[in-house]
Formats: structure tokens, C-alpha cells, sequence
């Protein structure tokens, strides 16, 4: 009974000092604490890419964001070895100065147009493409499982089960093509 005294004694308090009573004020958003998550985050693929170490194909492993395509992993190849790759690693590889066009044909051979005149590769530039194309296609089967649209965005073909690599690629210059198997390539790692 004391409480409710309370209670009326102050409401009766401010009513007599002239507040008039007022409606819902808006005061903008609510608080927040932990809100539901929107999108989820790009988690990125591993593959390898395949540089030099004393004149030997070495794989070293990158993060591909997604999506991952023929057409990103290349580019990355044609970038070289990163800072800390560079320590223990070169490339044969020309850097170019725009990406390259990637395609997959049906015959499991990707095909790399390059966006400038430049020589022709020698076997090792040649080996590290074919080698690194092998890799993403096997990273394309055991983490993605196939995905769809094989085509000039690069794009892995349709796959529901773990198919063999691309058999070659295939690079054409101004004036000049190159094809090379992954026949003599280090044996993959699952990235």
C-alpha cells in the first residue's frame, strides 16, 4: 500500500508543477546489440599456383575469392608471386597489362587470348599455365562440386562428380599459338 501512496503522490507532484501529460515521442532507431547477419561473407577457395623454385614447377597455395573461375585463377598466375613468394619463387610468365581472355571448350582444354603482342612462351611459362589450370579443376570438383556456365567468363563446367583436369591449354599470341598437356605436370595437391 506504501508503494501505490508513492506512486499517486508523484504523479500528483507533477502534475502540479505544470508538465503537461504528452503522447509517443519519436526518438529515432531502436538500440541494437546483435543484429541478424545479411549476406554471408565470401569464404575464399584455395588453389595452387604453380612458379619456380630453381627451375622447378613448386605449387603454392592462394585464396580465390568467389566466384572462382578459370579466368581469375590465370590472372593471378600472370600477376607472378606475391612479396613473400618472390623470396623463393619467379615465373616465366610475361606481366601483362590487361587480364587475359579465358575460355573452357568442350574438350576439357582451356584456352588463354592474350590482350597484347607478346613472344611466344618457352616450355616452362607454358607448363606453369597447363599445371595451374589442372590445379583450379580439381579444386573446382572437390569444393565446389561443378558449377554452371562453362564459357568465355571462364566459368568451370558442369560437374557432379570428380573429373580429370583440363588436358591442355591452349595460349594464342599475336601470330603465334602455343597448346601444352598437363601430362608432365607435379602430381596435384588437394588444396
Amino acid at each position: 500500500m506504501g508503494a501505490l501512496l508513492v506512486g499517486v503522490t508523484a504523479a500528483l507532484t507533477l502534475a502540479a508543477c505544470g508538465v503537461p501529460p504528452s503522447g509517443v515521442i519519436e526518438a529515432g532507431e531502436p538500440a541494437g546489440g546483435m543484429s541478424s547477419a545479411g549476406p554471408e561473407p565470401s569464404i575464399p577457395t584455395v588453389t595452387s599456383l604453380y612458379f619456380l623454385h630453381n627451375g622447378e614447377l613448386t605449387a603454392h597455395l592462394r585464396k580465390v575469392g568467389k566466384p572462382v573461375s578459370y579466368a581469375a585463377v590465370v590472372s593471378l598466375l600472370f600477376d607472378g608471386p606475391s612479396k613473400i613468394e618472390a623470396t623463393t619463387a619467379t615465373t616465366d610468365l610475361p606481366h601483362l597489362t590487361a587480364n587475359p581472355e579465358v575460355t573452357v571448350d568442350g574438350d576439357n582444354t582451356v584456352s588463354i587470348r592474350l590482350p597484347e603482342a607478346v613472344p611466344p612462351f618457352g616450355r616452362l611459362a607454358m607448363m606453369q599455365l597447363a599445371c595451374t589450370v589442372a590445379q583450379v579443376r580439381s579444386t573446382f570438383t572437390t569444393t565446389i562440386g561443378g558449377a554452371d556456365g562453362a564459357g568465355a567468363d571462364g566459368a568451370p563446367p558442369p560437374s557432379t562428380t570428380q573429373s580429370p583436369a583440363p588436358t591442355s591449354v591452349r595460349v594464342f599470341g599475336k601470330g603465334w599459338t602455343m597448346t601444352q598437356s598437363n601430362d608432365s605436370c607435379p602430381a596435384l595437391e588437394k588444396p
